[in-house]
């Protein structure tokens, strides 16, 4: 029978297996057909292969938790071991793809479930990729990543990251402080996801020099995109014309992934959203592909995807 151990040297034992040892047998419970046993920095793990592979990235995931918060809890327990051991979750399929990136922690950023391996998969073969779907499935993550690796890899130049700034219409001249302070909240999220990839003060040097620009889809108008990774996120709330806009705005060299989820565009009409009339205009052109996402691949908190799934049958 197939054997392996497992060292958490840095790591407290106390809080990687919790009080009385209970996350420890959350994992073990989770695994039926592997055997785990715990003797100070060292986890020694006996059964199936696949049992014992998955067992590894789930201690692996809680540890890097664990050194990035100082704590776990049994909600990041469950979060982990859904990724894993879900019947419903497509990563327990082993199907998840290689890094696309590691961050300044040394943490692994890559594809986590078949939908997200198929995104970074068709952004690597094709100029403009539509990602379709629900919140929580990584797709803005998943972008601004590969955005991130191509840049490092030289592939382009510099990273633009847009979004609709406001519902519907953009009007930032009724919010109150100056244009950064209009726009922050809209573009927090994408600084937030950049700052999960690039130390501080390199991401602070890059945006001084316009190498990565954060900017709202209104202020794309007029400009040509040579030699960059060009992304839109919250592409449900752009407008047919505002979609064209930003999809005219590729010039030599640059690369586009689109990201939006369809069923909740703040727009007044569902039929006016770019994002939903896309799909039927562009579709089959060469070097255009839509990746679509599903509540499956849900990778937040173990109840989004069930929240989903509920919405879902509420609207149906």
């Amino acid at each position: 029978m197939p054997e392996k151990r497992l060292s958490i040297e840095g790591a407290d034992p106390l809080l990687l297996f919790g009080f009385n040892d209970v996350f420890l047998r959350k994992v073990e419970d989770a695994f039926p057909h592997t055997q785990i046993t715990a003797r100070g920095t060292q986890i020694y793990l006996q059964g199936d292969q696949e049992s014992i592979d998955q067992v590894e990235q789930v201690f692996n995931e809680l540890l890097v938790l664990l050194d990035r918060n100082d704590n776990l809890t049994e909600d990041d327990v469950d979060t982990v071991l859904a990724l894993f051991t879900d019947e419903d979750a497509p990563a327990s399929h082993g199907e998840a793809g290689d890094a696309i990136l590691f961050t300044p922690e040394g943490e692994v950023i890559k594809p986590r479930t078949p939908n997200q391996n198929r995104l970074v998969e068709s952004a690597r073969t094709n100029d403009v990729v539509f990602a379709i779907g629900p919140a929580g499935t990584g797709k803005t993550y998943v972008a601004v990543a590969l955005a991130v690796a191509a840049m490092k890899e030289h592939h382009v130049k510099r990273i633009v990251l847009s979004r609709p700034a406001v519902e519907a219409g953009e009007q930032l001249g009724f919010l109150p402080g100056d244009f950064y302070e209009k726009v922050d909240p809209y573009l927090r999220p994408l600084y937030d996801s950049l700052g999960d990839m690039l130390p501080r003060e390199k991401l602070a040097e890059l945006l001084e020099h316009d190498r990565i620009e954060v900017v709202p889809l209104a202020y794309m108008r007029g400009r040509t995109l040579k030699d960059a990774f060009v992304i839109l996120d919250e592409a449900q709330n752009a407008t047919t014309g505002q979609m064209k806009m930003f999809l005219t705005r590729l010039g030599p060299d640059s690369r586009a992934i689109v990201t939006g989820d369809i069923t909740q565009t703040d727009l007044n009409s569902r039929n006016a959203s770019g994002l939903v009339q896309v799909q039927h205009i562009l579709k089959g052109i060469n070097g255009i592909d839509f990746v679509y996402l599903e509540r499956e691949d849900v990778v937040r908190h173990r109840l989004v995807r069930e929240i989903i799934a509920a919405y879902e049958q509420h609207d149906s």
